[in-house]
C-alpha cells in the first residue's frame, strides 16, 4: 500500500501568538494610580510643602520656613507669576505657548508709571489703558497664529522682542520710580495699597492671584469656551469639523494672556514702586514651569488651572527654603530644571502605566 504523500496532507493550522495589549492593572489599583496622576501637582506641592518644614532654620526655637512673615512673602512672591501663569494655561491647552508675557509684564509696569507720574492720570484711566494695551498685545499675537498659521513659538518670540523695545522707547531706555502724594510727578497714594495687606496677614496681590485662580478654574470647568480650549488642544482638524470657531478661540486665549500679563506688571509697578522696561526678564519660563509641574501637557487638550494654581505655589516654596537655607542661586537653577524634568516626565509616563 502507497504511503500518502506528505505534501498532500493537510497541516494543522498553527495557533497565532497571543497578542501583547496594554498590561490592565486591578481596578482598585488603577483607581489608585490614576488618583496620583490627577492630582500629582497637589502631592507635590505637599511633599515639597513638608520637606521644606524638615529643612527650615530654626530660630528662637520656631521654624523660620512656618512664620508668618515668612508664609505672606512667599504667597507675595507667587502672586505675578502665578497670573501669568493663568493665563499661559489657556495657551498651553490650545497647544501654543506665550513667550511674550515677561515682556509684557514689563511694558505694562513702565505704562503705569509713566501714566501716573508723567501724565499725572489717576489710578482707574491707567489700569484701564495698561490692561487694554495688554489684551491688544495678545490678541494681535493671536490673530496673526490664527490666521496666518505661524507657529506661536515664533510670532510670540517677535513679540517679545517688540514689548522690550516698546517698552524702552516709552521710557527712554530707564526705570521710572513712583512717589506717591498729590504734587506733580507723583501717583495717587492709593496706588500704594498693591504691596500691602488685608489685616498684615494676606498680601493684596497674593488675594488678586487667588481671585483670578478661581475666576479660572470656574470658567475651565463650566464654560463653553473650556471646551472649545480643550477641542481645540486634542485635536484642532476634528474641533473645525464640528462648528469649533478654532480662530476666534485661539485670538481670545492670547487677548486673555496679554490681559492677566498687563495685571501682573501693575501689580508689579505696585510692588516695586517703579516700572523698568527690563522688568518681568525670564517670568515667561517660569510661568511655562508652574503650568508644566501642574500637569498640563505642553502638547494641549489635557490640564487643568487647579494644577497650575499648585504648581506655582509648589515653585514659590521651593525658591523660598533653598534661599533660606543659603543654597547657592546657581544650584536653586539646577534643583528647579531637575523639578519640571521629573514633573514632565510623569506626563509622559501617565498613559503607559494607566
Amino acid at each position: 500500500m502507497n504511503s500518502p504523500n506528505p505534501t498532500s496532507v493537510a497541516e494543522a493550522p498553527r495557533e497565532a501568538p497571543p497578542r501583547r495589549g496594554p498590561i490592565r492593572l486591578p481596578r482598585d489599583r488603577h483607581a489608585i494610580v490614576d488618583s496620583f496622576f490627577r492630582f500629582q501637582s497637589l502631592f507635590g506641592l505637599a511633599a515639597v510643602f513638608i520637606i521644606a518644614i524638615a529643612v527650615s532654620p530654626v530660630r528662637n526655637g520656631e521654624s523660620v520656613f512656618l512664620s508668618s512673615g515668612n508664609l505672606a512673602n512667599i504667597v507675595r512672591a507667587v502672586s505675578e507669576i502665578g497670573i501669568i501663569a493663568v493665563g499661559m494655561t489657556f495657551v498651553i491647552l490650545i497647544g501654543g505657548i506665550d513667550l511674550s508675557v515677561g515682556a509684557v509684564l514689563g511694558l505694562a509696569a513702565v505704562g503705569s508709571a509713566t501714566l501716573m507720574v508723567d501724565s499725572g492720570m489717576g489710578i482707574l484711566p491707567t489700569v484701564l489703558i495698561v490692561l487694554l494695551i495688554g489684551t491688544a498685545f495678545g490678541a494681535t499675537q493671536g490673530a496673526i497664529v490664527a490666521r496666518l498659521g505661524i507657529q506661536s513659538f515664533i510670532v510670540t518670540l517677535a513679540g517679545l522682542q517688540a514689548a522690550r523695545g516698546i517698552a524702552r522707547m516709552w521710557s527712554g531706555g530707564l526705570g521710572i520710580p513712583i512717589a506717591y502724594g498729590d504734587g506733580p510727578q507723583e501717583a495717587p497714594e492709593a496706588f500704594s495699597t498693591l504691596s500691602g495687606s488685608i489685616n498684615g496677614v494676606l498680601p493684596v496681590p497674593a488675594l488678586l492671584f487667588l481671585a483670578i485662580g478661581v475666576g479660572a478654574l470656574l470658567v475651565l470647568r463650566t464654560t463653553a469656551f473650556a471646551r472649545h480650549v480643550y477641542a481645540i488642544g486634542g485635536n484642532e482638524k476634528a474641533a473645525r469639523l464640528s462648528g469649533v470657531p478654532v480662530r476666534r478661540v485661539r485670538i481670545t486665549v492670547f487677548a486673555i494672556s496679554g490681559l492677566l500679563a498687563a495685571l501682573a506688571g501693575i501689580i508689579h509697578a505696585g510692588q516695586l514702586n517703579q516700572g523698568s522696561p527690563n522688568d518681568g526678564a525670564g517670568y515667561e519660563l517660569d510661568a511655562i514651569a508652574a503650568v508644566v509641574i501642574g500637569g498640563t501637557s505642553l502638547a494641549g487638550g489635557s490640564g487643568s488651572m487647579g494644577g497650575t494654581i499648585a504648581g506655582a505655589l509648589l515653585l514659590g516654596i521651593l525658591n523660598n527654603i533653598l534661599a533660606l537655607n543659603n543654597i547657592d542661586a546657581n544650584v536653586q537653577l539646577v534643583v528647579k530644571g531637575l523639578v519640571i524634568v521629573a514633573a514632565a516626565a510623569l506626563q509622559k509616563l501617565r498613559p503607559r502605566i494607566a
